[in-house]
């Protein structure tokens, strides 16, 4: 019944990272900059293992409710992890199940060899939204 759209095929390949011993309000400016609700967190500047997510709401409910100074708040205490990963050959619909399942709204994508080569958002999924009912619609046709 999906679709043959794998994550490899609509997922944003720049993803921006910041590791490990940065503060939340360096994640603040980097989600200003970039016009963005998420940073994942790497170990080190290569950036190449993702480690965690901060999103917007990390930033205040671990940080700001808590009265931490987002100055000295370090991102590998306040992300989010385990950190939930997919594969780009990943069917979109498998990943929007666990978007669903595990009540998130960003998957970063990893290789065979887990580096970070990708995510892939809610928004991601909603932009080819028509193109996945318009094949649903043509596969009923067929039957």
């Amino acid at each position: 019944m999906g679709s043959d759209l794998r994550v490899g095929d609509i997922m944003t390949t720049k993803v921006i990272v910041i590791p490990f011993g940065k503060t939340a309000l360096d994640v603040a400016k980097l989600m200003k900059k970039h016009s963005i609700g998420s940073v994942i967190i790497v170990e080190d500047k290569a950036g190449k293992h993702a480690k965690g997510i901060i999103t917007e709401r990390d930033i205040v409910y671990k940080a700001l409710a808590k009265g931490e100074d987002p100055r000295n708040a370090k991102v590998e205490k306040i992300m989010s992890k385990p950190l939930r990963v997919v594969r780009p050959e990943t069917t979109i619909e498998e990943a929007a199940r666990a978007m669903q399942e595990n009540k998130i709204k960003r998957l970063p994508v990893v290789n065979d060899e887990s580096e970070l080569i990708g995510i892939l958002s809610e928004g991601d999924i909603m932009k080819i939204f028509p193109v996945v009912v318009d094949l649903i619609e043509e596969r009923a046709a067929l039957t």
